[in-house]
C-alpha cells in the first residue's frame, strides 16, 4: 500500500468570473499544500463556473477558458505549487466544446479527461452544449493510479467505474456541480458507495458550494472506501477544505486501449511510493436535518443572488403573515439585518394584528422598517377607473407592488417576492402584485413546509437562548391575502395539507389523474387543482427566479407550454407517471 493526502476543495465560484475563479483556486490551493496535501480536486467547471449555459456558444468564452487553465498551470507554479496536484474543472473546445477536468503539474496540465456521460434532464442541458469524451485518463501519482470522472458519470453503472475496475486504478476522483435537492445528500453516499464498490476503487468525490440563479450547491463532499464504507465527509453550504489520508494500492496495471466504449490512456507523475509519514485522522461531517438543510439552501441562493449580482440590500413587503416573515428572516440569515428593508403596506382591508406583527417581527430582528398605507394611493385609482371584485382586489397588490419597485429603483434594493411554491402552483398571486420582483426564496417551499421552517427556525433560536425571529401569531393566525374584508385562503384554496400533498404527486412527481386517484386523492380535488395549475403556466413564466430545493421546480425543471389545450384523461391513457 501506499499513502496519498488527498484534499478536496469545497468553494463557491461564479459563472463568468474567469479572475475570480481562478485566484479561488490559487488561494485554496495554498490552503491545501499548507495542509500537506498531495493532491487537491476542484468542482466540476470551477474555472469557468457551472452551469455557463450559452456561454459555451460564444467562441471567445471557450478561447478564454482554454487559455486560461493553461495560465493557471503556469500561475500555480509561479505560487511555488508545482509540486501540487491540482484537478480543476474547465472548459474546453479542443474539436468542440467539452465539459473538461485538467490535472495539473509541475506547471503544466499533465492530463485533461472529457466528462463521459451527459446528462440531459431536470436542469441539465449538456447535450445542447458538449461533445462527450471516450478516453479514461489515469495518472500515476505517487506510485499510485489516479483517475478522472465528472458528475454524471457516478450516476451510469457499467460506465467509467467499471472502466476503472478494469483499469487497475486505487483511486477516482469525482468533481461536481451537483445542486442541492431535499434527501439528495441521502442518495449522494449509497450512490458513492455502489461506484466505488463496481471501481473496486476509492472514490472522492468533491462538489461545489453557493447559488447560481435557481441553483443551489450544497457541497456534501466526501470520500468512500472501496468497500462503499464512508472514510471522510464534509458540511453542507459551507465552504471548506476536506483532507484525507488515504492507504492506497500501490499500482501495478498497465492496461491501456479499448474497454467498455472507453480508451484507456496513462501518463506519470511520479512512479515512487512517498515515504511513510503519520496520517490525520478523518473529519465526518454531522447531518443536517431537513429544516436545516431546506433553511441553508434558502440563505445560501438568497444570499448569493443578490452578491453575485451587485446587490448589498434587499427590499420586501412584510404583511405581518408567514409568508413575509419567513423571507424577511431568510434575508436577515443571508445578509444581515442592516441590508434588509422591509414596508408594512396596509389598505383599508388589513387588521390591526398584521401590522403589529409585521412591526414586531422587524423589530425581533433589526430590520429596517417603515409603515406605507396605500389606501390613499389606490382611491386615486379608483377615482379615474371603476373596478369591482377580482380586479379592484388585485389593483392593492399592484399598488403594493409598484411601491416596492419604487424603493428599487431610487435605494438599488433587491426586490424579494414572497410567494410559495402552493400559491405559484395554483396561481393564487397577482401579476405585478405581489409576484412582482427580482428574486423569490420561497418560490419552491410549499405552505406546509413554509410553517414547519419558521417553527424550526424559532425553536433554533430559542435552543441558543436568543429571541425567536418570528412572532407566534404570524405562524398561528389563519393565512389571508387580506384584499377584502373577512378574507382567508380557504376560500379559494383546499386545505393547504391536502393541497400540498396533490401538488407533489401533480407537479414534482409527474402523475397523472388515473394515478392520482389510485394514490387516493379525492376526484373533485384532483379536478380542481389540476385546472388551476394548468391554467396558471402563464403567470410562473413570469415569476422571479427562486432557489430549488424540491425534486421539480417550477421554471428550469417543469417547461410546459403555455399555449395548451391537453387536459388529462381518466382512462389514465395519456397519463405522464412518475419517472
Amino acid at each position: 500500500m501506499a499513502q496519498l493526502r488527498v484534499a478536496l476543495a469545497q468553494v463557491d465560484v461564479t459563472v463568468g468570473d474567469l479572475d475570480g475563479n481562478t485566484d479561488v483556486v490559487r488561494t485554496w490551493s495554498r490552503r491545501a499544500a499548507d495542509a500537506g496535501a498531495h493532491l487537491v480536486a476542484f468542482p466540476e467547471m470551477a474555472l469557468t463556473g457551472y452551469p455557463p449555459e450559452d456561454l459555451v456558444l460564444r467562441e471567445s468564452f471557450g478561447l478564454a477558458s482554454l487559455s486560461r487553465v493553461d495560465d493557471l498551470a503556469r500561475l500555480l507554479a509561479d505560487d511555488g505549487l508545482g509540486e501540487l496536484a491540482v484537478v480543476v474543472g474547465y472548459l474546453d473546445i479542443d474539436g468542440g466544446p467539452r465539459n473538461a477536468a485538467a490535472l495539473i503539474h509541475g506547471g503544466r496540465v499533465v492530463a485533461r479527461y472529457f466528462k463521459h456521460h451527459l446528462p440531459n434532464y431536470g436542469v441539465f442541458d449538456e447535450d445542447r452544449y458538449f461533445i462527450a469524451g471516450d478516453r479514461f485518463v489515469v495518472t500515476r501519482l505517487h506510485g499510485i493510479d489516479v483517475a478522472l470522472t465528472i458528475c454524471e458519470d457516478i450516476w451510469v453503472t457499467g460506465g467509467p467505474f467499471a472502466v476503472a475496475a478494469a483499469a487497475g486504478v486505487g483511486l477516482v476522483v469525482n468533481i461536481n456541480g451537483s445542486p442541492y435537492e431535499r434527501d439528495k445528500d441521502d442518495g449522494r453516499l449509497a450512490l458513492a458507495a455502489r461506484r466505488a464498490r463496481e471501481a473496486e476503487a476509492v472514490v472522492a468525490y468533491v462538489n461545489m458550494v453557493g447559488g447560481q440563479d435557481e441553483l443551489v450547491y450544497d457541497g456534501d463532499s466526501l470520500v468512500v472506501a472501496a468497500d462503499g464504507a464512508l472514510i471522510a465527509r464534509a458540511p453542507q453550504f459551507d465552504e471548506t477544505l476536506l483532507v484525507i489520508d488515504l492507504d492506497l494500492p500501490s499500482a501495478t496495471s498497465h492496461v491501456t486501449g479499448p474497454t467498455r466504449g472507453m480508451i484507456i490512456e496513462r501518463t506519470a507523475i511520479s512512479d515512487h511510493a512517498l515515504p511513510p509519514y503519520r496520517a490525520q485522522p478523518p473529519a465526518v461531517a454531522e447531518s443536517l436535518s431537513d429544516e436545516a438543510e431546506v433553511w441553508g439552501a434558502l440563505v445560501t441562493g438568497t444570499r448569493d443572488y443578490a452578491h453575485k449580482n451587485g446587490f448589498t440590500s434587499v427590499v420586501l413587503g412584510l404583511s405581518g403573515g408567514i409568508d413575509s416573515a419567513v423571507v424577511a428572516t431568510i434575508a436577515c440569515d443571508a445578509l444581515g439585518s442592516a441590508a434588509v428593508h422591509v414596508v408594512g403596506m396596509p389598505s383599508r382591508h388589513s387588521s390591526e394584528h398584521s401590522l403589529a406583527d409585521a412591526e414586531d417581527l422587524a423589530r425581533r430582528q433589526g430590520l429596517r422598517w417603515q409603515a406605507v398605507p396605500i389606501a390613499a394611493m389606490v382611491d386615486a385609482y379608483e377615482s379615474t377607473v371603476h373596478l369591482s371584485g377580482l380586479a379592484a382586489e388585485n389593483l392593492q397588490a399592484r399598488v403594493r407592488g409598484t411601491l416596492l419597485m419604487a424603493l428599487s429603483n431610487e435605494h438599488g434594493h433587491l426586490v424579494l417576492t414572497t410567494g410559495n411554491k402552493s400559491e405559484l402552483a395554483t396561481g393564487y398571486s397577482t401579476l405585478y402584485g405581489d409576484s412582482a420582483g427580482g428574486f423569490a426564496p420561497i418560490k419552491d417551499v410549499p405552505k406546509t413546509l413554509v410553517w414547519q421552517l419558521a417553527r424550526w427556525r424559532n425553536a433554533l433560536a430559542e435552543k441558543s437562548g436568543e429571541l425567536p425571529p418570528i412572532p407566534q401569531s404570524s405562524i398561528d393566525k389563519p393565512p389571508s391575502a387580506e384584499l377584502a374584508p373577512g378574507q382567508l385562503d380557504s376560500d379559494r384554496l383546499p386545505p393547504y395539507d391536502l393541497l400540498d400533498a396533490l401538488l407533489a404527486d401533480y407537479v414534482d412527481r409527474d402523475l397523472g389523474r388515473s394515478a392520482l386517484l389510485e394514490r387516493g386523492h379525492d376526484p373533485e380535488l384532483v379536478e380542481r387543482v389540476l385546472r388551476l395549475v394548468d391554467a396558471a403556466e402563464f403567470k410562473r413564466r413570469q415569476y422571479p427566479p427562486g432557489p430549488k430545493i424540491s425534486l421539480k421546480a417550477f421554471g428550469r425543471d417543469r417547461r410546459l407550454p403555455i399555449t395548451n389545450r391537453w387536459r388529462e384523461t381518466i382512462t389514465g391513457a395519456h397519463d405522464n407517471h412518475s419517472r
